[in-house]
C-alpha cells in the first residue's frame, strides 16, 4: 500500500472480486483464438494493452451497455469475473466461456492518511482489528459467490466452459507479460517488482 502514501491516502486492505475470465460466441482457448474479435473493456490502458497484444480489439463500454452489445453483436465478447457474468446474466447471450483468469478483480480500501493518523491510536487500533476481520469475511464470501457463479452459468445450460490446459495457460501468461513492461512507465518498475515478489513470478 507505499504506494498511495504519497498521494495523501492509506491503504487498508484489498477486497477480493475474483479474475476475470473471458465469454464469447466461438471457442476461445489459447490467445490467438480473440484476434479480430470486439471485446468489451472496462476503461483502462492495462486492459486495452493486453487486448490489443493479442490482435483482439478492444471496445471500451459502460458496465450497463454489455449485454444489450452482446446480445446485438456490437461486441463479440467480454471480460469479467464469474460473479458479474452470472448476475448480469451475460450466460445467455454468449455461447462460450473460457476460465483463462487473466486479470485480477479486487477493490482497495482507503482512507485519508492526515484523518487515519490523527485517530487515537487506540481507536486506530480498534479499526484496524475490524477491517482485519471483516477482509478475511470478505475474501471467504468473494470466493464462495465464485464458485456459485461458475456452477449457475453451468446450470443454465446455455455457455460451454473451458479450462484452459497447462500449455495454453502458459500462452497466455506469456502474451500478457508483454504488457508489463509497456505499462512500466505509467505505474513505476517498482510496483511491477512488488507485484512479482508476492506471486513468485521471476
Amino acid at each position: 500500500m507505499a504506494v498511495v502514501a504519497p498521494k495523501g491516502i492509506t491503504g487498508l486492505a484489498f477486497w477480493d472480486n475474483g479474475f476475470r475470465v473471458f465469454t464469447c460466441n466461438k471457442p476461445i482457448h489459447r490467445p490467438s483464438d480473440l484476434k479480430g474479435q470486439k471485446v468489451r473493456i472496462q476503461s483502462s490502458k492495462v486492459a486495452e494493452a493486453q487486448m490489443r497484444g493479442i490482435g483482439a480489439m478492444p471496445q471500451v463500454l459502460a458496465f450497463g451497455e454489455v449485454y444489450n452489445s452482446l446480445m446485438t453483436g456490437v461486441v463479440d465478447c467480454q471480460e469479467n469475473p464469474a460473479t458479474n457474468i452470472y448476475t448480469q446474466k451475460f450466460y445467455e447471450v454468449q455461447k462460450h466461456l473460457a476460465v483463462t483468469n487473466h486479470a485480477y478483480h479486487g477493490y482497495v480500501v482507503i482512507v485519508n492518511k492526515k484523518f487515519w493518523d490523527g485517530l487515537p491510536p487506540d481507536i486506530r487500533s480498534a479499526l484496524d482489528n475490524v477491517m482485519k476481520n471483516t477482509t478475511a469475511y470478505y475474501y471467504d464470501q468473494a470466493k464462495e459467490e465464485d464458485r456459485m457463479a461458475m456452477e449457475g452459468i453451468k446450470k443454465a445450460g446455455k455457455t460451454e466452459i473451458y479450462t484452459p490446459n497447462p500449455q495454453e495457460i502458459a500462452e497466455w501468461k506469456q502474451s500478457f507479460t508483454k504488457v508489463h513492461k509497456e505499462m512500466e512507465g505509467r505505474y513505476g518498475k517498482e510496483i511491477l517488482n512488488e507485484i512479482y515478489k508476492v506471486t513468485g513470478k521471476k
